[in-house]
């Protein structure tokens, strides 16, 4: 798979015409260049330890365990899947999850060079037996074929929170969300199954549900110094950076979010259809995990937008409450 499918187009356009932003090859390219310096390569070559050995059967319930506990929605939706899906898609939620932490603010760390590390391991021709989570993904991906293309989409992703903080148009935005959320959509899709035409649904439902990520996470985002808001839409609303580090909570504030809310809840619907082009035995799975993540933006206006000090999040109850509408909903398709 590449990106030569119309939304994908429009993502190389945008790549094209800013300087801030550089394509995966390039990305990845110089991170190898750090890792060639810094990484040790027998444990490439080798891709073992001797003091540290699990079972594949063990890895995989590292990664179940991983999405246990960091992600109760994805977790939850996943339930629904096949026994033999559910495992892979749970290994392809902890290689992201794990891939993503490392560019997170860690204390004495050198992120470039960790995350640099993690590319030439995610790249090596086998995976190195001491790391669970590694060696399940590695299974998954040769089992399903996966795209390294797609892989690499995802790390240059991750890779870009390592030197943008800032987006000026919802645009550059879209950018970051296709990586690190709508491929991973592109991913999961490779497991579960689908029919020629889902692409582009996979590729708007990814950037609603990164850019619901991102409207949760506004204050969290800001203690680290990042703004994903578009720099366009705070000018709209006559904000500034400043106004979200400092965690302005005003009219001002509360319109903006409730403008992005719009953009999501759009995304949502204009996404949905889609779920009919996936394998009948995963429709379901996706459509709660559809539901359940738009159910945060609800959860957001009834905090009063308030996303500095307050998380929103959906209760365990109302997961099952919000399952019952969507398996109503998914007959309609």
């Amino acid at each position: 798979m590449s990106l030569s499918y119309p939304v994908g187009r429009a993502v190389m356009g945008i790549l094209e015409r800013s300087v801030a932003f550089k394509d995966a090859e390039t990305l990845l390219a110089e991170l190898g260049q750090v890792a060639d310096i810094e990484f040790p390569s027998s444990l490439i070559q080798n891709g073992q330890s001797d003091s540290f050995v699990l079972t594949l059967q063990e890895s995989y319930g590292v990664c179940e365990a991983i999405t246990r506990r960091y992600s109760k929605s994805f977790f939850f939706s996943s339930q629904l899947l096949p026994p033999s899906k559910r495992r892979a898609v749970r290994a392809l939620y902890a290689f992201c999850r794990t891939s993503d932490d490392l560019v997170d603010e860690q204390p004495g760390t050198d992120l470039t060079r960790a995350l640099a590390m993690w590319v030439a391991l995610v790249h090596a021709p086998k995976p190195p037996r001491f790391h669970p989570v590694l060696m399940a993904w590695n299974d998954t991906a040769k089992h399903y074929c996966i795209p390294q293309v797609l892989v690499d989409e995802l790390l240059a992703g991750i890779a870009m929170d390592l030197t943008v903080d800032r987006y000026a148009t919802f645009d550059e935005l879209w950018v970051y969300c296709y990586r690190v959320a709508s491929v991973v959509g592109l991913l999961s899709m490779q497991i579960i199954g689908y029919q020629p035409g889902a692409d582009e649904y996979a590729i708007k439902l990814g950037v609603a549900l990164q850019l619901t990520n991102i409207l949760r996470d506004v204050g969290e985002d800001a203690r680290r110094g990042r703004v994903y808001l578009p720099q366009e839409d705070l000018q709209r609303f006559g904000l500034t950076d400043q106004d979200i580090l400092d965690g302005r909570c005003d009219a001002a504030f509360r319109a903006l979010m409730q403008f992005e809310i719009e953009r999501a809840h759009r995304l949502y619907e204009e996404s949905w259809s889609g779920i009919a082009l996936l394998s009948a035995d995963s429709r379901l799975a996706v459509g709660a995990a559809s539901a359940v993540y738009r159910a945060i933006l609800d959860k957001i206006k009834q905090n009063c937008y308030d996303v500095h000090t307050c998380r929103a999040h959906v209760s365990f109850l109302e997961k099952l409450r919000i399952l019952w509408d969507v398996r109503q909903r998914l007959r309609k398709l």
